[in-house]
């Protein structure tokens, strides 16, 4: 494919799997020769970890729609004068369709969809998805089909392209040296979570079932850090469980926690679109338990590759957690079918190839 330019917009101060996937592809896209710019506000994570990157950037003050953003954006593109936008939050979405009104050389815009909340039913949402985007880009089938629902748009303006993980960086490896890299006992049975410290990850769920569990021998360990930190530390103090439960905050040995775990726990009641922790918890040979919300379904399923479980009750929570504590094989069993599946399915390069082909699709039309 021939070299392109391309603007990555990111209105998101807060950091997760979206701004990991973001960079992520632009990190892939920059490799594959692209000329790659990534646009976010100055005080935004993700801003400083693409320049950390070597990732090119521009900061434009756009965590709100101003009219100072809506400036900030429009002279961006006119400066850059890229061949493609890939917006990834509303804001970013909003002021980078609307700095191309009115532009005679306003560049086609793909707008990434990479979670399932409610697409608001509105004549301007609907301008901005059927109007102002060339194309709509999620990261799985099921949001795929809302976005088709919800905004009214045909098959062929809609591409589902999951995200790809380092597959070089998330492989099994050996617990017994992680833990004690970590500094974790060799001898408990460790339920983790990496997940951002957001609500709807429901961690307080996961609490409650290791509580109901009333087995000391069990450690919940929650990588992480987000706006949920200091009410899921109280919760852990109210449930006295200051002996069973470790938060050691945001870490970028991700691979060496989830190699020291048992059990990979996603316990989501909202937003999810197909989540990098699960995908990396599979290609690290661990068996994971999570629900059936957004896309999470398209690579985990039940009995096969994980457990599934209901959304926000503790008690099915807490009985996979006791089932897989107490079957070893049945943790082997699916801990290796994940592992399959991640080698076939999760690659970076794969993720790269399917948005080169969108991007293809949108020049070509």
């Amino acid at each position: 494919m021939k070299r392109l330019r391309l603007i990555h917009t990111e209105s998101s101060c807060g950091w997760g799997g979206q701004e990991l996937r973001v960079l992520a592809e632009s990190t892939g896209m920059a490799g594959r020769g692209h000329d790659v710019l990534i646009a976010a506000p100055a005080e935004a994570p993700i801003f400083r970890e693409a320049a950390e990157r070597g990732l090119a950037t521009a900061a434009v003050p756009m965590v709100r729609k101003t009219p100072a953003a809506w400036w900030a954006m429009r002279r961006l593109l006119q400066q850059h004068a890229p061949q493609l936008v890939i917006t990834h939050s509303s804001t970013d979405s909003w002021l980078a369709a609307l700095a191309s009104v009115g532009s005679a050389r306003a560049a086609p815009l793909i707008r990434t969809r990479h979670v399932s909340a409610p697409i608001h039913a509105n004549t301007a949402t609907r301008w901005l998805y059927a109007r102002a985007s060339a194309h709509v880009v999620t990261t799985g089938e099921v949001l795929r089909r809302q976005v088709m629902a919800e905004a009214g748009l045909p098959p062929e303006r809609v591409t589902s392209v999951p995200t790809g993980i380092d597959l070089q960086q998330f492989q099994p490896g050996d617990g017994q040296e992680a833990r004690a890299r970590l500094s974790l006992p060799q001898d408990r049975f460790v339920v983790g979570i990496v997940a951002t410290l957001r609500s709807w990850k429901g961690h307080r769920y996961l609490v409650e079932a290791i509580a109901a569990l009333k087995d000391p021998h069990v450690l919940l360990v929650i990588v992480g850090d987000g706006p949920g930190r200091d009410n899921l530390h109280a919760q852990i103090q109210s449930l006295g469980l200051q002996d069973q439960a470790l938060m050691p905050g945001n870490r970028k040995d991700v691979a060496d926690w989830l190699r020291a775990f048992d059990v990979f726990v996603l316990p989501s009641y909202a937003n999810e679109g197909v989540p990098q922790a699960l995908m990396q918890a599979m290609a690290c040979a661990l068996p994971v338990v999570s629900t059936p919300i957004g896309a999470i379904g398209e690579i985990v399923e039940d009995g096969k590759t994980g457990l599934m479980v209901v959304p926000g009750d503790v008690p099915s929570l807490a009985a996979a957690l006791a089932r897989l504590r107490d079957a070893p094989a049945l943790r082997h069993s699916l801990a290796q079918a994940g592992l399959r599946q991640a080698r076939e399915r999760f690659s970076i390069e794969r993720m790269l190839d399917h948005m080169e082909e969108v991007m293809q699709g949108v020049l070509a039309a």
